[in-house]
Formats: C-alpha cells, structure tokens, sequence
C-alpha cells in the first residue's frame, strides 16, 4: 500500500517546536544505534538490512533504561515512602473534609506539610525522574518515526542517519516485515505479526500498573476514589495504545515493547524486593523472609524464631516466679579489692 513521505507531522506545531530543542538528544540516539548495530555486525550479525537493525532497536532500548536506572531507584523509594504515608494523609483530609473555610484550609496544608518532613518525604520527589525521563522517549520515538523520511529524502539527515543509513534501515525485515511499515502499509502476515506486538505491548503495560496497584498499595489506601482511579488508569491506557499501535512503523513497535517488558520486569522486581510498607505486598515478603530465617536456622541446627520466643517467654516465667527482677542492661563488671 502506498504510503505518504511528503510531510512529517512530528516536525509541525508545537510537537515540532519541543523536538527541535530536543535536536542534541536525538543526534545522539542516532549514533547510539549506528554503535550498537555495528558491534552486532562486529560478533557475526550480516552487514546492510538485517536483524541487526531491528536488535539495535531494542539495545538502544536497554541502553537508555541502563542510563536511567538510578532515576527509576530514586523514584521507586520515593513513591514508596509516599504511598506508606497514605493512611496518614487521608485521615488529614478527612479530618478537614467539609471545611472550606481559609483557616481550616491553612490548618490542613500546614499538618500535610508537617507530615511530609517529619518523614523527610518530598511530594514532587516521584514525578520529577519521570519528567527527566519523558524527553529521552520522545527522541526514541522522534528518531524511529524519522528514518524513513530521510531514506526517502524528504527529511534531512540526522546525526548518523544518513540517506544511506536510514535506506539500510528501512529496508531490514523482522519477522518477515519490513521495519518501516505499519498495519496499513503491512501485507498478509505481516498484519498479524503488527497485531500481535501491539497486543504484546499492551498486555506487558497493562499487568506492570494492575500487578502494583493489586500487590504493591497499602491496605489503607485500597479504598475511596483514588484508587478507583488508579485502577482504571491501569485498564484505560493500554487500550490507548492500541488505537495508536496501528499508526505506528513496526521499528516503534519494537521500542515499545522492549520497553514496557522492561517496565514489567521491575515492577515485578520492585514489589517483591521493595513492596511498599503495609501492602499485601510487603505482607507476603514478610512471611518469605520468616520462612527463609527459619529454614537457615534449620540447617545451623539453631532453634527456630518462634522456638527461640518461646524459650525468652518461658525463661520470663520463671525468672517473675522466682521473684528475680528481669533486667536486659549488661551487668557492669567489678573490680576485685586487694587485701590490705
């Protein structure tokens, strides 16, 4: 099917205006891939269009992920401590709930404030990573959408995508599909293959947002409007993409899936290494963690924790019995008086 290279929407309006700023960031994605397709050629991957451009799609994936791992940390501990303290802050707002008046207003804002420093947590500490991380994925997007207006010259050459470049590239099938289409310029199989990563795509966002918000909320914030909110957020935009899916060259869909099964890989990591205080959780890592001391203590031959309570309870017991005074301090040692 014959598809339209006069005109590249994302260089129009405002969308244009922000990728034009983010020029330098896209420049360096392009050498980026042109580096990681040339190591894979480098290790037996065939040169010109090939599986190595499509791989290097998802290394540069892995790469940028790699980058920002340290931001994702950051914003998975603050978003932690931000959602242990829920409970706290919904008993704030319902203590305030049909007061408008500016002092009982004031008197919120200021025991919210409060509470935020008392647990030395910043409000905007988990949305400032997300926004440092937003312009790397639309230059991903931005670079992946302009090869094949640069191969067809209707576009000029960015950082190393040259003409010739972006040629080898749009020319490289995957699957038995050409990167460069999409589901309306695919033919026969290569619709189901589209169909099937947009499906893919979709499933991988959809479980990484149910899973946390399932496993990974304190018990206390399971309730109320928020997070009814949130659950629908987690059903509503993977059906977003799907409409978008079909839009998209079968080189973005590659990105998007590498990445959002990397988004799924750790959020699972994260709520069964890191789970949020109080939810179901950190709950089951709670009772892993006890199995786990015990079956060690097992193979030391040592009792085991509820033994070892048991023995301390015991000992109480008979010490309160006896009418001995149960002192945990360490006894001071004393020094021997010489005989004179």
């Amino acid at each position: 099917m014959f598809r339209n290279y006069n005109t590249f929407t994302f260089d129009e309006g405002i969308f244009g205006f922000f990728y034009k700023i983010l020029r330098p960031i896209e420049w360096l994605m392009t050498y980026v891939m042109v580096w990681c397709h040339k190591a894979l050629t480098f290790v037996g991957f065939e040169e010109g269009p090939g599986l190595a451009w499509a791989l290097s799609v998802v290394l540069l994936v892995i790469f940028v992920r790699l980058l920002i791992l340290p931001l994702f940390i950051k914003q998975m501990r603050s978003m932690q401590r931000m959602q242990a303290l829920q409970p706290k802050l919904m008993k704030i707002q319902n203590k305030y709930k049909n007061k408008q008046d500016p002092a009982s207003r004031e008197a919120m804002s200021r025991e919210t404030m409060k509470l935020y420093q008392d647990n030395h947590v910043n409000p905007v500490g988990s949305c400032l990573p997300a926004l440092i991380q937003s312009p790397i994925f639309m230059t991903m997007f931005y670079v992946l959408s302009a090869v094949p207006f640069i191969a067809h010259g209707t576009h000029d050459p960015l950082g190393a995508f040259t003409k010739d470049v972006s040629k080898e590239f749009e020319e490289t099938t995957f699957f038995g599909l050409k990167i460069s289409d999409n589901l309306t310029t695919a033919q026969g199989a290569g619709k189901a293959v589209i169909v099937v990563f947009i499906a893919l795509m979709c499933l991988a966002m959809f479980y990484s947002q149910f899973h946390n918000v399932r496993k990974n909320l304190p018990r206390a914030s399971m309730e109320g409007q928020q997070y009814k909110m949130q659950k629908m957020m987690a059903y509503f935009f993977p059906v977003m993409y799907i409409f978008s899916g079909v839009a998209f060259p079968f080189a973005v869909l590659i990105y998007w899936l590498t990445n959002n099964l990397w988004n799924l890989g750790q959020t699972l990591f994260q709520v069964y290494h890191m789970p949020t205080p109080g939810s179901p959780a950190a709950e089951e890592k709670e009772e892993r963690d006890h199995r786990r001391e015990n079956n060690r203590r097992a193979r030391k031959g040592l009792p085991s924790i509820e033994e070892e309570e048991l023995a301390k309870l015991k000992q109480m017991e008979e010490e309160a019995r006896s009418g001995k005074k149960v002192s945990h301090q360490r006894e001071q040692p004393h020094r021997k008086r010489r005989k004179g």
